[in-house]
């Protein structure tokens, strides 16, 4: 078929191609609408590229799951409101996405995830949690909040609560291991593992409250101590003048 548009029609750019990476499923629903305050509220914590991807996930679903509609899903008012949350470096990701590539919610989060916290990431704290050990004079609170820590940055580790609370166990000092096994009235691993988690937390506060009451301590005894130089210098003072004296 003969083409019969003219040369300054030919010579348009193209109408294609403009549409955003992330498909919406249709919503049939009255009266839907994406409220100014949530959006207000997801562009308050924007992920640049920079942060931790998995915190910035947190931080969506909390909000998001503020929002309830009888016959519009989630799923479908996060993808809605997911580029609101994205700035910079990470929003040209988003736009430079192909065409019509994301269908749904898991879809998004997977490339999200891929894009920020690549496979060789995963890894590396895969490491870290298996080959976690209690550091020299780290008190047990320190080691635990730290060994928690390492598991969030990775949610998806894949560790059982069993293997974590094992490598746990095994990564402390024999005086802390001790602690535990006499906490659960025996070998602390022969517990459920709620159990052993219940009791890991619950030490981990004890020792937590211990150190702070140390710490008020030393802040309490501080003007004490402060005053020994003071006595000192006032000794040094006297025996000066008796010296000249004699």
């Amino acid at each position: 078929m003969a083409d019969n548009r003219t040369m300054a029609q030919m010579l348009q750019a193209p109408i294609e191609g403009y549409e955003d990476a992330i498909v919406i499923p249709p919503i049939n629903a009255n009266n839907f609408e994406l409220k100014q305050p949530l959006i207000n509220l997801v562009q308050s914590n924007k992920f640049t590229g920079r942060q931790d991807p998995h915190n910035h996930l947190r931080f969506f679903n909390k909000v998001t799951s503020t929002f309830r509609h009888p016959e519009v899903p989630n799923t479908s008012v996060k993808l809605l409101l997911f580029p609101f949350s994205l700035d910079g470096e990470a929003r040209d990701w988003l736009d430079k996405e192909p065409p019509r590539s994301i269908l749904t919610w898991d879809d998004l989060v997977s490339k999200f995830i891929n894009q920020y916290f690549p496979p060789s990431k995963t890894t590396y704290y895969r490491n870290e949690i298996i080959t976690f050990y209690q550091k020299p004079n780290e008190a047990f609170n320190e080691a635990w909040e730290r060994f928690k820590g390492l598991l969030r940055q990775c949610p998806h580790h894949g560790f059982s609560e069993l293997h974590q609370l094992d490598t746990f166990y095994n990564s402390l000092n024999s005086n802390d291991q001790d602690a535990l096994d006499s906490a659960a009235g025996g070998n602390f691993l022969d517990k459920m593992p709620q159990e052993g988690l219940a009791i890991i937390e619950s030490k981990s506060k004890v020792r937590y409250s211990r150190s702070r009451a140390n710490d008020s301590r030393v802040s309490t005894d501080a003007p004490l101590s402060n005053s020994s130089p003071s006595n000192n210098s006032f000794d040094m003072q006297q025996n000066t003048r008796l010296s000249r004296i004699k």
